[in-house]
């Protein structure tokens, strides 16, 4: 693939990634929750698309970066609280 097909390629924009998916959703059907169900995978997997896009330019990426932290701090508060008023977390 040449260097202008893969910049051509579209990702999702920073901010579609900041929201994480119903962890709860990803745990159920499973007898052990697990460490790798990460439910901001998406924004994992698009902050490395543009790294891989922009030729590992990190400052390309800023906002990718920030969009997978905003994810991570929004699922662990999630977690913390629904802990707190005794709701299974898995």
């Amino acid at each position: 693939m040449a260097k202008d097909e893969v910049k051509s390629e579209s990702i999702s924009a920073p901010e579609a990634n900041v929201k994480p998916l119903n962890y709860r959703e990803l745990f159920s059907g499973r007898q052990v929750s697990s460490k790798f169900i990460d439910p901001c995978a998406a924004a994992s997997q698009a902050s490395m698309d543009c790294l891989n896009r922009n030729d590992y330019d990190r400052d390309a990426c800023l906002e990718y970066f920030q969009a997978y932290r905003d994810c991570k701090n929004a699922w662990i508060k999630q977690r913390k609280e629904d802990r707190r008023a005794g709701r299974p977390s898995a």
